[in-house]
């Protein structure tokens, strides 16, 4: 039997190899099991690998990441297409490949035609919604509809991000918990981009006390400065990013996977993005900027300098 799982989503491609292993018996399993790097792969290997016969058990299963990646055009893909199709009865041939196929590749029409392909790419709106439920059931706990929506606004879609999440707010409610909003909000937050985002508030308000407050928040945390003026450096970018894919009507959830940030990072720079116009983004920048290389050669101290710039940044 011939298998395709591709695409980006590392999660679904892992489930589903799991699931062709849970067929094997559990005690022969790591005996029927063998596995190739598609980046240096040995068709002479990969043949003895699939005709030895399977160990009390019905099947082998072998497994080969990214041989459609890796494969030269020519005759190495002529030799991979004409050993599929002498792949013996007794052996499960696994493909897993952790990016977009080209449906114009021959050996993907081959196995399209021959195998069973799946394409493993994040779940998205209300699909992705139940199976996070479903999800949360498999682990004891109840999720809220709601809840579900937050945690997609705070991690994304990746399947792996969200399980891992999923699992930390499941131990955290309990067994039978319900993982609400609140829960969310309070274990999956990164408290200190909470923090930056508070900052950027209260300077697109030109509120300078409660801006240099929020600095000083930072600061307390024992965050280095020039951390704080990098991660501002970077924020101040993703605003001038969004708003040039807004003019041009990207969808929020376009400019999260175009800037590959978490969807509440864009939809709260779309919020912010709105209390500047772009000379200031662009002048902030160029501050921000020359304030790094001030630092980095000496010239000035990081803290006080910060302080500074946001009462210009407020006044102005």
């Amino acid at each position: 039997m011939l298998y395709l799982f591709y695409g980006p989503d590392e999660f679904l491609r892992s489930e589903a190899v799991a699931a062709l292993r849970a067929t094997l018996p559990t005690d022969t399993a790591d005996l029927n099991c063998a596995t190739f790097d598609g980046r240096k792969l040995n068709l002479t290997d990969l043949r003895v690998a699939c005709e030895i016969l399977p160990f009390l058990a019905e099947h082998r299963l072998v497994v080969v990441t990214d041989a459609l990646k890796y494969l030269k055009a020519g005759k190495p893909r002529d030799d991979f297409r004409a050993f599929l199709e002498e792949v013996p009865p007794t052996c499960h041939l696994v493909l897993v490949e952790s990016e977009t196929v080209d449906r114009r590749n021959l050996l993907f029409s081959y196995l399209k035609q021959h195998g069973q392909v799946q394409e493993c790419v994040p779940r998205q709106g209300e699909d992705l919604s139940r199976w996070l439920t479903s999800q949360a059931t498999a682990l004891d706990a109840r999720l809220n509809w709601d809840a579900a929506h937050h945690l997609v606004e705070y991690v994304g879609t990746d399947s792996r991000s969200l399980v891992t999440e999923l699992t930390k707010l499941a131990c955290f409610v309990g067994r039978g918990g319900r993982i609400t909003t609140e829960v969310v909000s309070t274990l999956v937050q990164d408290e200190h981009e909470h923090q930056l985002f508070a900052f950027i508030d209260h300077l697109s308000q030109r509120d300078g006390g409660r801006a240099l407050g929020s600095l000083r928040d930072l600061l307390a945390e024992r965050q280095a400065p020039t951390y704080i003026l990098f991660m501002l450096a970077r924020q101040v970018r993703i605003l001038l990013a969004t708003r040039e894919m807004a003019a041009h009507r990207m969808r929020p959830d376009e400019i999260a996977t175009h800037l590959h940030q978490k969807p509440f990072v864009v939809r709260k720079a779309l919020e912010q993005v709105l209390r500047f116009r772009t000379d200031e983004l662009e002048t902030f920048h160029h501050r921000l900027l020359e304030l790094d290389h001030a630092s980095k050669t000496g010239r000035v101290l990081v803290e006080p300098a910060l302080e500074v710039l946001v009462m210009d940044v407020c006044d102005g």
